[in-house]
């Protein structure tokens, strides 16, 4: 378009979704998209999925230090401790299940928790953002209980986050390899830069908002199908390829018909995620448990078709979604657990701001036109 040379906004050149724009400095996560490597606090992301656990994960991102026992343990009884909706939230809940998806509830959910929340000076702030992190389990668990017409299962604050999860969501103890997969997701899926959500969530910060009015932003981001959701689709797509002897067919089909295929390509990475051979290789382990491995095969077929066609990368979708699936977790509440572990990094992000805040304030170039004449309603 072309712009009037005395239009003042037209002397920067917008640089589109901001991509390559550097908005701050963080400690907690690093993303190099060239060599594949995702680092929190330091720490390769290998050196921790396998190792560590979600509770160890939130003391990193909070404390920027791993934990020694003494804290690991305080805070999974403190997570565990607040495993606790109140009973007023429950009834929200209740009401909008059914009527609103599972995301638009937990965006809800949050925001009716800052009600029940004081306004506390930073040095006070970290034991409220960690209250965050274990409401948003059991509302996601409460969600799908109630949904199906099932009673609620109150949280054990004995128990590990992942297991105490599946356990209100499945209402039966879950299999150490079934805790093993959820921590693990849980742990890879925590932070990963400023991505759309975690921007958000810095940008509602930083113009001072509370911590739930920072996190419903960044809950509501989320649900935006080009940020949350891909797993989803790519689950669908699975499923509807079925049959590993298909794949070929489908993705071909797919290539033709111009059809993006979910769970290939990252903005950020040139060769596959970081996260990806860790979650593809607790998938497989999960459905050698459940004794059938026709999904998972496919979704192997899958990734071998495409990168036998085109050399396009595995992002953290693809084998989430067996993962999730695999963990009998309805694909609707694929994005909530996404939410659920991103809580770590949302939260410690927030943190992070209010302690070195700025107003985050870009500009926009003004492309319309300019100088025209105003006519009384009755001459248009």
């Amino acid at each position: 378009m072309s712009l009037p040379k005395d239009n003042k906004d037209s002397v920067s050149e917008p640089v589109k979704g901001l991509e390559g724009i550097v908005a701050a400095d963080t400690t907690l996560s690093s993303v190099n998209g060239e060599k594949g490597i995702l680092r929190y606090c330091g720490y390769n992301i290998d050196d921790l999925a396998f190792s560590s656990t979600f509770e160890e994960t939130i003391c990193l991102l909070y404390d920027n230090e791993l934990p020694n026992q003494e804290r690991l343990d305080e805070m999974t009884r403190k997570v565990g401790e607040a495993r606790v909706l109140p009973d007023e939230v429950i009834k929200v809940i209740t009401e909008l299940v059914g009527k609103t998806s599972p995301m638009s509830t937990l965006r809800t959910v949050v925001s009716v928790l800052g009600h029940y929340e004081k306004n506390v000076p930073l040095k006070e702030l970290p034991p409220k953002a960690l209250r965050l992190v274990g409401q948003i389990s059991t509302a996601v668990a409460i969600i799908h209980r109630l949904r199906e017409k099932l009673p609620i299962i109150k949280a054990d604050p004995t128990k590990g986050h992942s297991e105490d999860f599946l356990r209100m969501l499945h209402g039966k103890d879950p299999s150490d390899i079934q805790i093993n997969a959820l921590n693990l997701y849980l742990i890879l899926l925590a932070d990963h830069g400023f991505n759309a959500s975690t921007f958000s969530a810095r940008v509602t910060a930083g113009t001072l908002a509370n911590l739930h009015s920072a996190i419903t932003s960044a809950v509501g981001t989320l649900s935006g199908p080009l940020h949350g959701g891909a797993n989803e689709k790519a689950m669908d797509m699975i499923i509807e390829v079925g049959k590993k002897k298909k794949a070929s067919a489908y993705i071909q089909n797919a290539f033709d018909s111009k059809q993006k295929i979910m769970g290939f390509g990252h903005r950020v990475y040139k060769v596959d995620d970081a996260r990806k051979p860790h979650l593809k290789k607790m998938a497989k382990q999960l459905w050698e448990e459940k004794g059938n491995m026709e999904l998972f095969e496919v979704a192997e077929e899958i990734e071998k078709q495409v990168k036998d066609r085109k050399q396009i990368i595995t992002n953290v979708d693809f084998y989430s979604a067996p993962l999730l699936y695999g963990l009998d977790i309805p694909k609707d509440l694929f994005t909530p657990l996404f939410a659920m572990s991103r809580i770590a990094g949302w939260t410690a992000h927030v943190l992070e701001q209010y302690r070195n805040n700025r107003l985050i304030r870009p500009r926009a170039r003004y492309v319309g036109p300019i100088d025209r004449t105003f006519r009384p309603i009755e001459q248009r």
